[in-house]
C-alpha cells in the first residue's frame, strides 16, 4: 500500500476515539497475560500456558484489520455493510438454533474449529445502524415504513435470542432501541406504552424461562449460588488501591470466567482501585466523545447511528461491571475490547469502525461551528 493510500485510510479519523480503543484492547492484552496461565490449569486438552494469551493477540490483530477496513467506508458504505452484517447475522442465529453447541444450558454458538462464532455479538451494531437508517428514511419522507420494519427486525432478533436463550443479549438490544426511538422523534406516550410492553415482556420470560428466572432469584434472594460474583468482590477488595501486584491476584485461579465475564474483577485485585476507575473512565470518554460528535454531524442517519453505537459500548461496559460489582445479575456478557473472546473481540472492532466512518471529517459532515481545542483534535 502507496504513503498516499495510506494517509487517506487514516486522515479524517476521529484520533481520540482510536486511540481509545487501542488503549482497551492493550488493557486487555495485560489481563490475558495475567489470567492465560490460571485458565488454562482448567482445560486439561491446552499445554501453553500462554495459549488464551496469543489467541487474544491474533484476535486483536484481526479486529485491528476489521476496524482499518470498515472505518474507510462512506455513510453509504457503513449502510450497506451493516445491511449485510444483519441479514448474515439473523441467518447465524437461525443456524445456531439447529447446529449450535450447548454451554450451560444456553445455545449461542456455532462451532469452527477451535474457533465458537458468536452471531448476537454481530448482530448489536449491524441492527442499531440499520435501524437508524430506517428512522432516518422515513423522516425524509421515504415511502416505506422505516419504523415499521425497523420493529420487525427487532421483533425477529429478541425472537431468536430468546430462544437461544440469551436474555441478557435482548435486554441491551432492547434498551439501545427504545433510545433510538426516543431520539428519533417518538412521543413520550408512545414512549410510556413501549416501556409498560417492555415490563410485561421482562415478567413473561420470568415466568417462562427458568434460566432467566434462576439468576433473578439467586440475584435478589439471599443464600443464593453467587459464588462467583462474591469471590469477585473479595478480589476487589484485597486489590485496595495500588493492588496485589502484577501477576499477585488469586481471584483468577477461583473463577472459570475470570478471563471473560469477570476480567474486571482480576484488573482491580492485581491494579487496584486507580486501574479500575481509569477502566471506567476511558468508557465513559468513548461513549462522551462518540456522543459529542454525533451531535455535530448533520446528517440524521449518521447522528442516530453513531449515538445508538456509543449507547451500545456503554451499556455493554455498564452490564459487565455491574455484574462484578455485584449490583446486576450474570448475564454472560464481556468486558467491551478487554474481556478474552473471539467473537466479542471482532465485532467490537467492527462496531468501533461504524463508528470511526461514521464520525470520519469529510467535506459537509459536521456542521460548521468555531473551532474548539478537544474537538478539532
Amino acid at each position: 500500500m502507496s504513503t498516499r493510500r495510506k494517509a487517506g485510510l487514516w486522515s479524517g479519523l476521529d484520533r481520540p476515539i482510536l486511540v481509545i480503543v487501542i488503549f482497551l484492547m492493550a488493557i486487555g492484552i495485560v489481563l490475558a497475560f495475567a489470567a492465560s496461565p490460571a485458565a488454562v490449569e482448567r482445560a486439561a486438552w491446552i499445554d501453553d500456558p500462554f495459549y488464551y494469551l496469543y489467541r487474544q493477540l491474533f484476535f486483536a490483530g484481526v479486529g485491528l484489520a476489521i476496524l482499518a477496513f470498515v472505518s474507510a467506508l462512506s455513510v453509504t458504505g457503513v449502510r450497506r455493510f451493516a445491511g449485510l452484517a444483519l441479514v448474515g447475522a439473523l441467518i447465524a442465529l437461525v443456524l445456531v438454533l439447529i447446529i449450535g453447541a450447548d454451554v450451560k444450558g444456553a445455545t449461542r454458538w456455532i462451532r469452527v474449529g477451535t474457533f465458537s462464532l458468536q452471531p448476537s455479538e454481530f448482530l448489536k451494531p449491524a441492527f442499531v445502524v440499520i435501524a437508524a437508517w430506517l428512522f432516518a428514511e422515513e423522516d425524509r419522507g421515504a415511502p416505506a415504513p422505516g419504523r415499521l420494519i425497523a420493529f420487525g427486525f427487532y421483533g425477529l432478533s429478541v425472537l431468536l435470542l430468546m430462544l437461544q436463550p440469551d436474555f441478557g443479549q435482548t435486554v441491551l438490544i432492547s434498551l439501545v432501541f427504545g433510545a433510538l426511538l426516543w431520539a428519533g422523534g417518538l412521543s413520550w406516550l408512545h414512549t410510556t406504552i413501549l416501556g409498560v410492553l417492555a415490563v410485561i415482556g421482562g415478567g413473561g420470560a420470568y415466568v417462562a424461562l427458568p434460566h432467566v428466572r434462576d439468576r433473578i432469584l439467586d440475584f435478589i434472594g439471599p443464600g443464593g449460588e453467587r459464588t462467583q460474583t462474591e469471590t469477585a468482590l473479595d478480589a476487589m477488595s484485597r486489590g485496595g488501591v495500588w493492588g496485589a501486584g502484577p501477576g499477585e491476584g488469586q481471584v483468577k485461579h477461583l473463577l472459570p470466567e475470570a478471563h471473560t465475564d469477570f476480567v474486571f474483577s482480576v484488573a482491580a485485585e492485581e491494579y487496584g482501585l486507580i486501574a479500575s476507575l481509569a477502566i471506567i473512565g476511558l468508557y465513559a470518554l468513548l461513549f462522551a466523545r462518540a456522543w459529542m460528535l454525533s451531535l455535530r454531524l448533520t446528517d440524521p442517519f449518521a447522528q442516530l447511528a453513531t449515538s445508538g453505537l456509543a449507547l451500545l459500548f456503554a451499556l455493554q461496559a455498564l452490564v459487565n461491571i455491574g455484574v462484578n460489582l455485584d449490583i446486576a445479575p450474570p448475564t454472560g456478557m464481556t468486558l467491551p475490547f478487554i474481556s478474552y473472546g473471539g467473537s466479542s473481540m471482532l465485532a467490537l472492532c467492527f462496531s468501533a469502525g461504524l463508528l470511526l466512518a461514521l464520525t470520519r471529517r469529510r467535506p459537509g459532515a459536521y456542521a460548521h461551528r468555531a473551532r474548539q481545542g478537544a474537538l478539532s483534535a
